[in-house]
């Protein structure tokens, strides 16, 4: 397999409801990344097109409805899925396009517009799971998650403070996020006192409705060795589902996550993650998920990442640690679901690069790692970047 490197990066603001079409979004986010690396759509050889349900735009077909703005029009072209695990499948997806030798260049765009859809986005989720033992409950994912968060505070002894903790971390990052929707400063007690979800979930712990888009420009080593730039390369991919069946396991422990990062670890021949990984970009669509998925990522032992994170070790600004969602993450920049986990692989793009402005971590960074997670708790996704 060859090697592949990132050469651009895009984005969109994250709002709560965009003017903008899909199809504009997508166009947006993929003309800053064709930019950003100095091409133009004329050097793009193939498309990997990532969006959630169709359910979210209102579209059928989302895949094809999107094309245009995402620069597929007479190119091979491919939609991948896996829900919120989707923006970092996409450019996994990209990868082996071009790892392959088929292409020397691909266009990743990834998008989400939830606003469409009435009367909110949880009515689109009651409608995948199973038909007959959970959708009658009238699952929404604010109460699984709510029961997965107890699972795991409960197994560990984890207060409720120690949750929150990044929420305050993260809404602090996104304050120096361009696309930011929802940064600011708060309080462990403001966001432990507002308002209650579905205990002991409350509404700062959980990230926006959104609507956004991300691209990255990936290219074989030849064709990136032609570009001056410092180069970015995909160093290691991996993804794992479980069951869908997810009263079946327990969830104190996304055994997925961690299944994806090995794979990922193997690949990039990483034997000592909290040691090679300088700076990570877990997914955070509610506060315990990010804690949850640092430690599926090997990055902190079963149930120790809260300590970890009140000591700093996940801080941006951190010398001795993993800065952990330096962006802001989806709790402070905004969860559009696909496009999020793009943004995170954009992110570790521009920290390796020194292009993160005043994200920009204190420690040397010479490999970072995104990843995502979604559908029924089900998937995750790595992916590892290296200079």
């Amino acid at each position: 397999m060859g090697k592949v490197a990132v050469l651009g990066a895009g984005l969109t603001k994250f709002v709560r409801r965009s003017l903008e079409t899909g199809r504009e979004l997508c166009w947006e986010a993929a003309a800053a990344a064709l930019q950003e690396a100095d091409l133009t759509i004329k050097d793009i050889d193939c498309v990997v097109m990532a969006s959630a349900p169709d359910a979210f735009d209102g579209v059928h077909m989302k895949g094809e409805y999107l094309l245009d703005g995402a620069g597929g029009k007479g190119r091979p072209y491919l939609r991948v899925f896996v829900g919120g695990g989707s923006g970092v499948f996409a450019p996994i997806a990209g990868w082996y396009h071009v790892a392959s030798g088929k292409f020397r260049t691909c266009l990743v765009v990834a998008e989400e517009r939830m606003s469409p859809t009435m009367p909110h986005p949880q009515g689109a989720f009651n409608a995948i799971y199973d038909q007959f033992l959970e959708r009658p409950l009238g699952v929404n994912l604010l109460w699984i998650f709510s029961l997965e968060q107890m699972r795991y505070m409960q197994t560990y002894g984890i207060p409720l403070e120690a949750i929150a903790r990044v929420a305050v971390k993260n809404k602090r990052n996104a304050k120096d996020h361009p696309s930011c929707q929802l940064g600011g400063d708060y309080t462990i007690e403001e966001i432990v006192n507002s308002e209650i979800m579905a205990y002991p979930v409350t509404r700062l712990m959980v990230s926006p409705v959104t609507d956004g888009a991300a691209a990255v420009v990936l290219a074989s080593e030849e064709f990136a060795r032609k570009k001056a730039n410092k180069h970015v390369w995909i160093e290691g991919v991996g993804w794992c589902l479980d069951t869908s069946y997810w009263t079946n396991r327990d969830l104190a422990y996304p055994e997925y996550v961690e299944k994806a990062a090995v794979m990922a670890y193997k690949m990039a021949g990483i034997t000592n993650p909290r040691e090679e990984i300088h700076v990570a970009e877990p997914y955070d669509p509610f506060c315990y998920k990010e804690l949850h998925h640092l430690e599926g990522l090997l990055l902190a032992d079963r149930g120790k990442a809260p300590a970890l994170l009140e000591q700093g070790y996940y801080d941006r600004d951190t010398l001795a640690g993993i800065p952990a969602s330096p962006s802001g993450g989806l709790l402070g920049v905004g969860n559009p679901i696909a496009a999020a986990g793009l943004m995170k692989v954009a992110e570790i793009f521009w920290q390796l690069q020194g292009k993160a402005g005043k994200r920009q971590i204190r420690r040397n960074a010479k490999r970072g790692l995104a990843q995502a997670w979604g559908d029924l708790m089900q998937v995750g996704t790595v992916i590892i970047l290296g200079v």
